[in-house]
């Protein structure tokens, strides 16, 4: 389960976020591209854009459900 105390300083402010628990294996970005980028310096991803539809919350949970570390934290 993700941590909002380990979260990346690079999530933009708001539900979705990813925390130091990412192993960089690129499924969140492959699901959700919109929302979900790499930092290339630490080799993790973080969220770049916060959802604001329906349809791209449903995204963000669909990648936050097949994260392998459980990294994706949600603060709904």
């Amino acid at each position: 389960m993700a941590s909002v105390a380990e979260k990346y300083p690079q999530n933009v402010t708001g539900r979705f976020y990813v925390d130091s628990e990412c192993l960089d294996c690129d499924n969140c970005r492959e699901v959700a591209p919109d929302f979900f980028a790499r930092n290339d310096d630490g080799e993790h991803s973080f969220v770049w854009r916060q959802p604001t539809t329906d349809q791209e919350i449903a995204q963000c949970i669909e990648a936050m459900v097949d994260c392998p570390a459980e990294a994706i934290g949600d603060d709904a």
